[in-house]
């Protein structure tokens, strides 16, 4: 049976860092970051755009699913309302699959720390803060299982994830 794992949380709250681990400690597994689907310059937030960025996801995250070579399917992507999970799980195959709905937090006081480094080296630009700390509280009502990251490494979140 595979494993899909759909991580969400804010910006700076490590979904990438903990699915690249991911990626390299579960048996065959494979990385979609949603930022990938919607890498655009301008970056443009419309009705247009926002369903097509969930079609291009669903579209990528179904192809890994039906793909025999992979049993673990690892997706992150800052999905903060109930409504944006709900659409990207109705739309894939989930048939013979485990699926595992995980949100990220940390501490206001991480997350600023964390950010601040990103924007230091230039990872990130200025006004992420503001933007980050408002979807902070917002995953607390997702039907989804928590993981608070602060003070946790990649590893330590990954060893939690991995016994789901």
């Amino acid at each position: 049976m595979k494993n899909v794992y759909l991580i969400g949380g804010p910006m700076g709250v490590g979904k990438t860092a903990v699915s690249m681990e991911l990626k390299k400690r579960l048996d065959n597994a494979v990385f979609l970051d949603g930022d990938w689907c919607w890498d655009a310059d301008p970056f443009i937030v419309t009705e247009e755009t926002k369903n097509m960025v969930l079609d291009n996801i669903k579209y990528v995250l179904n192809n890994f699913i039906k793909c025999s070579q992979y049993e673990n399917v690892i997706f992150a992507w800052v999905m903060n309302t109930q409504e944006i999970v709900d659409s990207v799980v109705s739309g894939l195959n989930l048939n013979s699959c485990r699926l595992h709905t995980i949100s990220l937090i940390c501490s206001e006081e991480t997350l600023v720390e964390r950010l601040l480094s990103d924007i230091h080296s230039g990872k990130r630009e200025n006004g992420i803060i503001e933007k980050s700390l408002a979807y902070l509280p917002m995953y607390k009502s997702l039907n989804t299982v928590k993981i608070d990251t602060t003070g946790k490494s990649v590893y330590e979140v990954g060893d939690f994830i991995e016994k789901l």
